[in-house]
């Protein structure tokens, strides 16, 4: 390695001070996360109410003998263990991938002698030595560099590199960001040049350490659907335990029979525990969670499903989320016309033929930098059939950036001899200065640099020159350039993102660009985009000089966040937290992974994302493609409404199982339903619940309508008020039937058995009913379903068979079918299956406003 020129050569650190540091400071990696034992994170499960309910309905179902049941709700007991100690060791992997990252190899000064050691070995005031290519082993002061640009996106987000200068006495802060500043930072990428640093921090207290601690420190938040879910199992347990107690006394004191009053109090339990809640939750969000990944979009926490339809605000990280994470060639000056460049692919005028030439003549053969990327991309594409482009020519020699020209200059010639071929590029104020400009022409060049400048482009400026055999000069001056023109590159925006922006907002989410990148350059990308606001900017250094309250104001109006570094991410995030809106955050870099994990719903990039980022997301893009996100929206606002949809559907088709169990036995009438009743109730009610429903299309609008609030209740005012409705209704006419039944003088068998037909028909019309809450079950059926059939259909079928087979209808207590059952039966299981739908019907929800 060709080290900087120094007035003295560092002779680094000796082996005792190595120790001595080592000692004192530690290994040069982020310190291990305590992990909670296995026993622990059981203790933690177990001492969920959720938990202990599933318990308690598997113990009844073991007391009735029902094994199968037992045996299922214990499966989800495991279920939530295996989540609860995945969840566990997502922060140790973030943790890890951070460790292994900022821990590369390094090259060092020790005792007077080059030594390559492993990063971890890194200590405070090592002499470290950097070249092109290198990952930075720790934070370090520059002591001499030469044309040194590091890749610092993995901090700020930005593609472009940053220009260092060696430490000469400058005070600046040292955070990422910025030109001409003396500090490199541990995990960024030399991408250019070669220098000397000295160590100033190590470990946890480097830049890039500073966020593995915060990430440390931060804590996912349940979701909110568990969290309602919880509650809603609780009151509706602690009414059923009530109303079972009620009925085993009332049956005890009235008919003197307690063993048979205990079995009529087990089965109102078995009728009105809401052991389907907690599956319906854990199906539809894991199934929710595969089919959003349909959309190229992998769930890693399950509970950012839920999260997704209630999202109001989407921060918004610019560099390769909304960008491309690249460089292109987007406008071309030359001979006072700026050129406007449609693509990589288009044809170029014959005017910008030479700057491209140069440019990539300026640049060396197989660049690293984005910018001369970019230059040669384009002049690969569009001048590969033209004389531009000279690939038998040598390299004779190169004329770095200095810190007092910002220009680099390449010598060439052709291999068959003849003059020397020289170009030039750099900051345009070095090539106006190479070109020995005069005031007047300077001042039209710097327009058109403040004009490109203005919509947030990088410029750069190109000259060439020409040398016969002569010796070639030791200083860029020495030659005769002519302006070429100026170059203007800027980070294009991503393909679908006005698109995905401009659903998004008709969606009622707001977006917000967090960017490292200069206002005007964000302003430009804004703008492209279709960002509402584009004008409202806060910068990092304003950010830095607010309040919370302050920033809790504006932060209402603000669209754009630009120059802010990772713990302002985080704040932002916050400060939307605090004022109640559900935080949607993508981004790829080391710098997002904190505010990912703090914000509801962490999106990271997959391709081009960080295995930090990924690991403290919650959802990752696949594909990297914004559009995806919207998608994954519509997903989860279907997913939700399905949910409730099941909800409300398990609490109406209870109403009428519970209520034939309590009332026949407060009046002393024979039992009209048994434990085998149901349970067969419950082969319609648990498929319906866990696969119709989830199966269930999106509602007409869904992406038309704003986000549902926060806090809003799952099963809310209008939901529970239809629930009820729709299954009293249901539990009135049967009740109705059984009673004229008896009446009447059938017996107790028939009238069972017609009542059981009837629960049967409404617990089908309800299917029908609640596949939508806008449209009629029969405007519905256009929209296909097809467990919809299969569950209908095998109810039906059961239903003949438990009639219609005598072993059957003996186990069930019914009366053999006769022809004069079969008036009442039609009548009730025509009115049952209509009654759901009727209850939606605009003349009824006129009767009872509360229905909605």
């Amino acid at each position: 390695m060709i080290l900087p020129v120094l007035n003295e050569v560092p002779s680094g650190l000796r082996a005792d001070e190595v120790k001595e540091r080592l000692e004192r400071d530690g290994w040069n990696e982020l310190p291990s996360g305590k992990r909670r034992s296995f026993f622990v994170i059981l203790f933690d499960v177990v001492r969920e109410p959720m938990f202990l309910m599933l318990i308690s309905c598997g113990l009844i179902y073991l007391l009735l003998g029902s094994i199968e049941d037992a045996l299922m709700l214990m499966g989800f007991v495991v279920v939530i263990i295996t989540i609860a100690i995945v969840q566990e060791g997502r922060t140790e992997r973030a943790i890890e991938a951070l460790r292994d990252l900022s821990s590369p190899r390094a090259l060092v000064i020790r005792d007077g002698c080059q030594q390559r050691i492993p990063g971890r070995e890194v200590v405070q005031d090592d002499i470290i030595l950097l070249a092109e290519g290198d990952r930075v082993p720790a934070d370090a002061v520059l002591i001499s560099s030469s044309s040194l640009s590091t890749d610092e996106s993995l901090l700020t987000g930005e593609s472009v590199p940053v220009r260092k200068s060696s430490h000469q006495g400058l005070k600046a802060p040292a955070v990422p960001g910025g030109d001409d500043l003396p500090y490199v930072f541990s995990g960024t990428l030399v991408v250019k040049g070669h220098a000397v640093a000295r160590v100033v921090q190590t470990g946890s207290r480097t830049q890039i350490g500073n966020i593995g601690i915060s990430l440390g420190t931060l804590k996912p938040e349940e979701g909110i659907l568990q969290r309602q879910m919880r509650r809603v199992v609780r009151t509706i347990s602690i009414y059923s335990l009530v109303l079972c107690l009620i009925v085993a006394v009332a049956y005890g004191l009235t008919r003197h029979d307690w063993l048979n009053g205990l079995l009529a109090g087990l089965t109102l339990a078995m009728a009105t525990l809401p052991e389907e809640f907690p599956m319906v939750l854990v199906i539809f969000l894991a199934l929710g969670a595969w089919r959003i990944s349909r959309f190229n979009v992998l769930t890693r926490r399950v509970s950012s499903v839920e999260m997704l339809g209630a999202a109001t605000v989407l921060c918004v990280d610019k560099t390769g989320t909304l960008t491309e994470n690249r460089m292109t060639v987007s406008r071309i000056y030359v001979d006072g016309v700026i050129h406007e460049l449609d693509g990589i692919g288009a044809v170029l005028p014959e005017a910008v033929h030479e700057v491209v030439e140069y440019s990539i003549l300026a640049s060396p053969p197989d660049p690293f930098d984005p910018m001369e990327k970019a230059m040669r991309e384009l002049g690969e594409n569009a001048l590969s059939n033209t004389e531009h482009l000279h690939r038998d020519w040598e390299l004779q020699k190169e004329y770095p950036l200095s810190d007092h020209l910002l220009a680099m200059s390449h010598v060439w010639r052709s291999k068959a001899g003849g003059e020397y071929i020289i170009a030039a590029k750099g900051a345009p104020e070095a090539i106006s200065d190479l070109c020995h400009f005069d005031r007047q022409r300077s001042a039209e060049i710097q327009s058109v640099i403040e004009t490109l400048a203005s919509d947030g482009m990088r410029v750069i400026g190109v000259a060439r020159a020409a040398l016969g055999n002569l010796p070639l000069p030791e200083e860029q001056h020495d030659y005769d350039f002519t302006f070429v023109g100026l170059l203007g590159l800027e980070d294009p925006v991503r393909e679908g993102v006005p698109e995905a922006l401009r659903e998004c907002q008709e969606a009622g989410m707001r977006m917000i660009m967090i960017t490292g990148d200069y206002p005007s350059t964000a302003r430009r990308i804004g703008q492209q985009i279709g960002l509402k606001g584009t004008d409202r900017i806060i910068t990092g250094p304003e950010l830095d000089g607010m309040g919370d309250d302050e920033l809790n104001n504006r932060i209402e109006q603000t669209a754009i966040f630009a120059r802010v570094h990772p713990g302002q991410k985080l704040r932002i995030v916050e400060a939307l937290k605090r004022r109640d809106e559900v935080v949607a955050m993508t981004g790829d870099g080391v710098n997002d992974a904190p505010a990912l994990k703090a914000a509801h719903i962490g999106i990271a990039m997959g391709a081009r994302g960080t295995d930090v980022a990924r690991e403290a997301a919650s959802l990752v893009l696949v594909d990297d493609h914004f559009d995806s996100i919207v998608g994954a929206v519509k997903m989860g606002r279907r997913i939700y409404d399905n949910i409730q949809k099941a909800m409300a559907f398990i609490l109406s088709v209870h109403l009428p199982i519970a209520g034939m169990s309590l009332l026949p036995v407060l009046l002393h009438w024979p039992l009209a339903l048994l434990p085998a009743h149901i349970l067969f109730l419950e082969l319609i009610i648990d498929p319906s619940c866990s696969i119709v429903f989830e199966m269930e299309q999106e509602e007409k609008g869904i992406m038309k309508r704003p986000p549902r609030k926060l806090h809003e209740p799952l099963l809310g005012r209008k939901v529970v008020v239809r629930a009820m409705v729709q299954g009293m209704l249901i539990f009135l006419v049967v009740f109705g039937m059984y009673a004229l039944m008896l009446q009447s003088g059938y017996g107790e068998a028939e009238s069972r058995m017609v009542a059981f037909a009837g629960v049967v028909a409404g617990n089908i019309g309800l299917i029908f009913a609640n596949r939508s809450w806008n449209d009629s079950m029969f405007r519905s059926l256009k929209v296909p379903n097809p467990a919809l059939w299969w569950v209908s259909g095998g109810a039906l079928l059961f239903l003949g068979l438990v009639t219609g087979v005598p072993l059957m209808r003996n186990l069930f207590r019914f009366a053999s079918p006769e022809w004069h059952h079969l008036p009442p039966t039609l009548f009730l299981v025509i009115v049952c299956f209509l009654l759901p739908d009727i209850v939606k019907r605009p003349f009824f929800r006129s009767l009872f406003p509360s229905l909605g």
